[in-house]
Parts: structure tokens; sequence; C-alpha cells
């Protein structure tokens, strides 16, 4: 049997030590950094919190999306229920950027009543228990009026909670209500801050003259989400193989039960899944995420949703829920 040489073995030795002291301040410096809650690296959640249609499903709440990036949260449509499942996404995923005071950016998609009858809830809620920022709520033309209407409905609320007991109250700001609405007019970038980046594309949705969806580049993902629309280029164009593509959908199952009008109505508004399998196909995402389902009245289920996409789809694709997170 071979004796390993003593000379080698200390050479060994003496390199692995070196290397240990090279590479000790990184690894130390990350130990460190750790401890004392210096910010990671860019990470980027989305988090589906309401994920259905004009139908009242106990267990879908009415459009809303947040992107997560490195601590703050930002909105995308605001259907009813959106502030207490943001509450409830933020102690289950343990994202403090979802607690209702730390809401405060929103971008729209459109204006149809399932995507904005929770923006009294979300101005009012937040101020009541906390917020101090205005909000900030960029969407198409008609918002500003929509701002007005909502702040004008709750005039009284304002005025008491300002100038009566709760004035004193800690948590209390004189501005927390307060909206600066961004009116956009057309297709482009519409924000910009150290996390991310966000453009507006023009979508088709039947009568609607502005609709946009919006794709969200941040340092370590591209997501685009559609809102509601029927097929259409500009989507295809705003993934190009994005990470996350978050796409309304219906069923063919619930197309052919459903009456002539409302078939007319789900082509000019809507898709379907044959059609969102072909989009998907050019745009090529890395995941496709299926929200706004629609089942005409239950002539479909979500069964009938996934077997249809995986006879037309070959990517990969999720078919999503309330509170669920990419």
């Amino acid at each position: 049997m071979r004796v390993p040489d003593r000379r080698r073995i200390q050479r060994t030795l003496r390199v692995s030590a070196v290397l240990v002291l090279l590479l000790a301040p990184d690894l130390f410096g990350a130990q460190e950094s750790a401890r004392m809650g210096a910010p990671a690296a860019p990470w980027t959640r989305v988090v589906m919190l309401g994920t259905g249609t004009p139908g009242p499903s106990p267990e879908r709440s009415g459009p809303a999306t947040a992107i997560v990036v490195n601590g703050t949260a930002y909105l995308v449509d605001i259907g009813p229920g959106v502030v207490r499942r943001a509450a409830a996404a933020a102690t289950r995923h343990q994202l403090p950027a979802l607690q209702p005071t730390a809401l405060h950016v929103v971008f729209v998609t459109h204006l149809h009543s399932d995507h904005t009858v929770g923006y009294p809830d979300l101005i009012f809620t937040p101020w009541v228990v906390g917020r101090r920022v205005p909000l900030e709520v960029f969407g198409p033309p008609g918002l500003r009026a929509m701002t007005d209407h909502v702040l004008a409905a709750w005039a009284d609320d304002i005025r008491i909670r300002n100038e009566g007991l709760e004035r004193g109250f800690p948590e209390h700001s004189q501005s927390g209500y307060q909206v600066v609405v961004h009116e956009i007019a057309q297709p482009g970038v519409v924000y910009r801050d150290s996390n991310i980046t966000v453009t507006a594309f023009a979508v088709k949705h039947g009568e609607w003259k502005y609709a946009y969806g919006y794709r969200f580049d941040t340092p370590d993902r591209r997501i685009v989400i559609t809102g509601d629309t029927s097929p259409t280029d500009a989507t295809v164009d705003a993934c190009n193989g994005c990470d996350l593509l978050i796409h309304e959908v219906y069923t063919e199952k619930g197309y052919a039960a459903a009456s002539q009008a409302w078939q007319n109505y789900r082509q000019k508004y809507h898709t379907s899944t044959r059609q969102l399998a072909e989009l998907a196909g050019r745009a090529r995402p890395k995941l496709l995420v299926l929200y706004h389902q629609m089942y005409q009245l239950n002539a479909s289920t979500e069964a009938d949703l996934i077997e249809e996409m995986r006879r037309f789809y070959k990517g990969r694709f999720s078919s999503s829920k309330d509170l669920d997170i990419y």
C-alpha cells in the first residue's frame, strides 16, 4: 500500500488555509449582513389577491394582483375585497409590504366595476388604520373623475375623521386619504423607481376606448398582466419570453353553452383557451398564469379549463387562485 507523501499533505493544507483566509471576508460578511438585516438581493414575488370575475364567488375576490419588489408592493387593479386579501397575503406569505398601511401605488387596467369597486376601500381603510402618505393611482382617462366622485361621496367621513375626536389619534394622518391621480392617455413607460419600470400597452376590451395591460421590469423578472382583453399582438410584444404572463381566459365549453348574445360579447371582450394557447405560443412566457377565469354561469368548471389548456397549449401554465404566490 502506498503511503501518502508528508510534504504533499503539508502543501495541500497550506493551500487550503490560504483559500479559507481569502474567502473568509465574503463568507463572514454575508453572515454579518444577514444578522444585521442588510437588504438582500432583489427578489420579485407576485401575489394573486383576487382572481375572480363580476360574479360574487366566495372563493375568488375581484381582480387584483400585487407585485412585491424589495419590500414595496405595486398593485394592479382594485376589485372587491382587495384590502382584506392583501392583509391575508401579508400574514400567509410574511410580506409586510402587503399590510394595508403599506399600500400606496396601484395601476388600473380599465374602469369596469369589477376592477374598481375596491377603490373606496383602498383609499379609506389603509388611511383609517395608519397610512400616512397619499395613494398614487395610474390608469386610463376617466380615473380622475371616478376619484373625485369617490372622495365627494365620503366627504362627511373625511371631515369627521380629520376634525372630530379621531384628529388626535397618533396613527391618524391628515393626508393618508388623499389620492394623486395619473391618467394614462397613451402606451409607454408610465412609472419608474429604483425597484421597477412599468410600461403600459393597449389591449382590446370591447367598447372601452382605453384599456391597458402592464409590463413590470424588475431587477430579476419581467411580468406582464393583461387585465381584460381579447387576443392582441401587443401582449405578445410586451411578453416576448417574459417570466410570467398573467392572462384572463374563458372556456370553449362554456362558450358553446352560451346564448348568441353572450358569444358575441365574449368574442369582443375576452380570450378563449384556444386563443390564449396560440397567443402564449408566440409570447413564450416561462409560466402562463390564468386568472379572471370565466365559466359562463357554471356551464363549465376549472377542470374543463385545465383540460382545454392542456389540449391546446404545450407550455407551462398555472390555474391561479386567490393568495397564490409566484
